[in-house]
């Protein structure tokens, strides 16, 4: 069996890791290539995709309703109102 904490240290480890290379490789350049700087904007909205879609495709009424609502709080809200909305609103609909 796998100990827990070596499981969270090894990756806490790996995702520093991967964050200081990022910032090494990139402070070696002067400028960065447009293709590069659009490709890292598009990482936030994939990493929110591929946690939000299998979701709702595999979830039911309240995943879909969750996202219908939170659609309309990232219209008008921010990041933080928007996400937090969403957590709250899949907890408070899951318990019912």
């Amino acid at each position: 069996m796998t100990d827990p904490v070596a499981v969270i240290i090894a990756c806490a480890a790996v995702s520093i890791g991967a964050r200081m290379g990022g910032y090494l490789i990139l402070s070696r350049f002067e400028r960065i290539h447009f293709r590069v700087a659009a490709a890292l904007d598009a990482v936030p909205a994939a990493v929110m995709t591929t946690l939000v879609v299998p979701a709702v495709v595999n979830g039911g009424w309240r995943e879909l309703a969750v996202l219908g609502a939170t659609v309309l709080v990232s219209l008008r809200f921010g990041t933080t109102a928007t996400v937090v909305s969403a957590m709250a609103g899949i907890v408070a609909l899951r318990a019912f």
